[in-house]
């Protein structure tokens, strides 16, 4: 028999996931000085931040 889910989970849920699209994966590639190779650095960022998080070096 399964659990009947409660109405205090499903506003918890719909909380959770407004406040989880204000987030957002932001991947930049970074060239190193030395080899010239790339590599990519990743962050999980609020999405007023992004264009800080891709000006920065």
């Amino acid at each position: 028999m399964a659990k009947a889910a409660s109405k205090n989970s499903k506003i918890k849920d719909a909380k959770a996931s407004a406040e989880a699209k204000n987030w957002t994966k932001v991947i930049k590639a970074v060239r190193s000085p030395k080899t010239g190779a790339y590599t990519f650095k990743e962050a999980i960022i609020h999405k007023d931040k992004v264009k800080d998080f891709l000006a920065e070096k």
